[in-house]
């Protein structure tokens, strides 16, 4: 990069020191650090939460699966219909967790069934969410080292210290500020790479290919796609809820609203605008495999991964190296590099919360305020220099890691939103039948992914919460799961609901609008 860029990508770092300062004035206590004070506005608290979802992996990973993985294009789009109808859902089952005023949400299954339950979920997290987030690491400090021309090394301090400091600094409101910012730049970035495609292919057509088929009518049961309609919609609605509803570093965003009122909007704004953004980032995959069939030695000026071929995850990034003038090179790099922290800072902040509060103080409120921003703080550099560590690893575990981490999280995902949907409906179930049925849950999808290998694992997700719960009303005897009692959330799930069907009408007719004009 020019000296022009590297002074666009510094003044962004200070910028984000200054934030964390600044943030840092307002902290008094645990509740400050991971709530932010429960004071930021719906939109922002939902805009960080899609910004963590969309980070560095998607930004790079879903243009090439778009246009250039053999069996992608756009079917990544069906992986959209299941968010507004999972939002709907947790309408309904985050709200009596919001009301508990919990900073970890696994203090709701210590309320509702026992410390054991809560020790157990927390545990889940902490272990997927430290390996993940450590894997992320890994995934953004190759790019980095690539780019800039630096050593691993160089490139992961770089990432970690910046971010670890003003997460340490600020807490959840800087996450959240700097989160909206890295969204619109991650934005700017995607709409200016789009308009230099267009005038350097000349008149591209982004449907013209094949990869412009969305819809894709597979049950995923028999070998045949693992990413069909079918278990991209049921699956991933239960992927999708146990996300947003069980992961602390989803939820955590819920529990800083203000009010009832605030956390439906929260879902709403969720499920209406992750959309726009996963389709931005489609039609930028097209847009690039439309140019490289133009100019076909731009896959060979690709850095090579270990076997030889073409590392197709840097398409966009070098793309912007080769053919972006010198100020807005630097514009796109800050988004990468903001893209990836939106992802680690609010992993770091909810893996420290979950820490502090589930395990470090036992659950209780024991501990003066200021006691508690202590030791959040040091959880915070605890957990940063795990995943620091961690990502020097992560090459020699497996060089598909990234998937298999997705698949890892589906054994539990299902089996964990039982056990909250327990806690929630049916409590009496008691705690010891909870965790029996959260572990059979487990173990059957254990089963299916061994001997039923053609089951796309996007089924585990319903799978798990499909015996988790069977076993669970048949231990308890509960009669009435569909009865939900008045002093849940009908009234705000109400508000939301035609919002939130729109929104999965919509997505739909896009979906199909795009198949038509493939065909």
């Amino acid at each position: 990069m020019s000296p022009l860029d590297w002074v666009v990508v510094g003044s962004y770092l200070f910028g984000l020191f200054v934030l964390a300062l600044w943030c840092a004035r307002k902290q008094e206590s645990g509740d400050d650090y991971y709530l932010a004070g429960r004071d930021l506005s719906a939109l922002s608290l939902a805009t960080s939460t899609i910004a963590t979802q969309c980070s560095t992996n998607s930004l790079l990973g879903a243009p090439a699966f778009v246009g250039f993985v053999a069996g992608g294009g756009m079917i990544w789009l069906q992986y959209e219909l299941a968010v507004p109808l999972a939002m709907l859902a947790l309408a309904y089952l985050l709200l009596p967790m919001r009301r508990t005023n919990q900073v970890s949400i696994y203090g709701f299954l210590e309320d509702r069934l026992g410390r054991s339950s809560r020790l157990l979920a927390s545990g889940c997290f902490l272990v997927f969410r430290g390996v993940a987030t450590g894997v992320t690491v890994y995934g953004v400090a190759i790019v980095l080292e690539l780019l800039l021309g630096v050593s691993y090394t160089s490139a992961v301090l770089l990432l970690m210290v910046v971010t670890i400091s003003y997460d340490l600094l600020g807490g959840l409101r800087a996450v959240v500020i700097s989160d909206v910012v890295q969204t619109i730049l991650i934005v700017l970035s995607i709409f200016v790479g789009l308009g230099f495609l267009m005038l350097d292919a000349g008149h591209v057509d982004l449907f013209a290919r094949e990869r412009a088929d969305t819809i894709h009518l597979d049950w995923g049961v028999s070998g045949g796609d693992h990413y069909g309609l079918w278990p991209m919609l049921f699956g991933g609605f239960f992927l999708y809820c146990a996300y947003y509803g069980c992961d602390q570093s989803q939820t955590q965003r819920v529990l800083a609203t203000s009010s009832p009122q605030q956390t439906g909007r929260v879902l709403l704004f969720n499920g209406l605008l992750r959309f726009p953004l996963v389709l931005l980032y489609c039609l930028l995959g097209l847009a690039l495999a439309s140019y490289a069939a133009r100019y076909p030695g731009f896959l060979a000026s690709l850095p090579l991964t270990n076997d030889g071929s073409p590392n197709l995850n840097l398409v966009f990034p070098a793309y912007v190296i080769q053919q972006f003038p010198i100020g807005l090179v630097g514009l796109v790099m800050v988004g990468i590099f903001a893209a990836a922290m939106s992802s680690i800072d609010s992993a770091l902040n909810s893996l420290s919360a979950a820490t502090v509060e589930d395990f470090w103080f036992g659950g209780s409120r024991a501990g003066r305020p200021e006691q508690r921003l202590v030791a959040g703080r040091i959880a915070t550099i605890g957990w940063g220099v795990f995943v620091l560590v961690f990502s020097y690893q992560v090459e020699t575990i497996a060089p598909t890691v990234l998937e298999a981490i997705n698949k890892i999280g589906s054994f539990a995902n299902g089996p964990l939103l039982a056990l909250f949907t327990i806690a929630l409906l049916c409590p009496q179930v008691g705690e010891r039948c909870a965790i029996l049925a959260f572990a059979c849950g487990l173990f059957v999808n254990c089963a299916v992914s061994y001997f039923l290998p053609g089951v796309s694992w996007l089924w585990w997700n319903l799978i798990g919460f499909g015996v988790a719960m069977g076993l669970a009303c048949a231990c308890g005897g509960y009669r009435d799961l569909s009865r939900v009692s008045d002093s849940l959330s009908e009234p705000i799930a109400n508000q939301i609901r035609p919002w939130l069907l729109g929104g999965f009408g919509l997505i739909a007719i896009v979906c199909l609008w795009i198949d038509r004009l493939s065909t």
